[in-house]
């Protein structure tokens, strides 16, 4: 069934100043800031006189009227049930946390149009919020195709925003353990660079390179490390904790300090791989599968409750024939 596009007009508002995005809010049809922030950024909301909304926070003035172009809602756009047995490790009426294993794309893109974390969710709980029949129902914050762990999913509207503000404020807790080449030469540190798409290659990403004077055009990120373990096979296993969250963060921070994750062929595992001296873990890492990195632990604020929850689980056993080999090849850290 496909729901035509429609155009609402709300009424004109009494108060002075009241944010865009809050006037919005308040209509039966979209219920929500992060709605409205959205028909916002798409264009879709104007004054009567035909004048662009240009912002979510920009300002209405008592008298003005907006109109607001609902988009069209049609079957391409919905969101096909998967059967898939989820490890739930959390779940209440507001969200649910899930250890996403690797090999499970989070929303449905080009090439993954149905077998998503987010068609498995569909298909496996009965009120999670679908929105404007986007993509992304509940989804808050994403993990990479080939990396494991945990990832925490709204149910309604209210909740999300909460979970979102507090990415948004920096005050998430997020832990993720990472395998890879080599060994920092100082065992803890902070990589900090403003990130952008890869000049040669859109698969990538990289830390872009400017002027003191001049202003980054990408986005800021912040990835804090610790050696846990050295293994004298010429492996690590290290600690991250997010600042920020950026796509490809981890991974492009530790490929840029010279210590890739196994089994990240966009990042130069390929390369570091045939030079490991042990032709069993050349062998192990080839038949991978996955890259070495594991999101250990999340930590937030229930944006209902107001509880502080937090949640850990250890790496999922398609990473046991790595930690196998490199059992009791332990270097004494300094």
């Amino acid at each position: 069934m496909t729901k035509a596009p429609s155009i609402l007009t709300i009424a004109a508002i009494e108060e002075s100043g009241v944010r865009a995005d809050k006037v919005l809010s308040t209509h039966p049809e979209i219920t929500s800031r992060t709605r409205a922030a959205k028909l916002i950024e798409e264009g879709r909301v104007r004054y009567t006189d035909g004048k662009p909304l240009k912002k979510p926070s920009e300002k209405i003035q008592p008298g003005f009227e907006i109109t607001v172009d609902l988009p069209e809602i049609s079957d391409e756009q919905e969101i096909v049930p998967l059967d898939l047995e989820l490890d739930v490790v959390f779940e209440d009426a507001d969200l649910l946390v899930v250890n996403k294993p690797s090999g499970l794309v989070v929303h449905p893109a080009a090439g993954h149009a149905q077998d998503t974390l987010v068609n498995a969710l569909v298909g496996s709980v009965d009120d999670l919020a679908m929105g404007f029949g986007e993509n992304r129902p509940g989804v808050v914050h994403r993990l990479d195709k080939d990396t494991s762990g945990l990832l925490v999913v709204a149910k309604n509207d209210k909740t999300q925003e909460g979970l979102a503000k507090q990415f948004k404020e920096k005050s998430v807790h997020r832990i993720y353990n990472a395998i890879i080449y080599g060994a920092p030469k100082q065992k803890s540190g902070k990589c900090e660079s403003y990130l952008i798409r890869h000049p040669k290659d859109r698969k990538k990403y990289c830390s872009e390179r400017f002027h003191e004077e001049s202003t980054p055009k990408g986005k800021h990120a912040v990835t804090h490390y610790k050696v846990l373990k050295q293994f004298s096979c010429g492996l690590s296993l290290i600690e991250c904790r997010l600042e920020t969250g950026r796509t490809h963060q981890i991974r492009v921070h530790l490929s840029e300090l010279g210590h890739a994750l196994i089994g990240d062929l966009v990042y130069g595992s390929e390369r570091r791989t045939k030079n490991l001296k042990s032709t069993q873990l050349r062998g192990i890492i080839n038949k991978l599968g996955r890259i070495g990195l594991h999101a250990m632990e999340l930590g937030f604020i229930h944006p209902s409750t107001g509880e502080e929850l937090k949640f850990s689980r250890e790496w999922p056993d398609d990473m046991a024939s790595v930690f196998e080999f490199c059992s009791g090849k332990e270097i004494p850290l300094d």
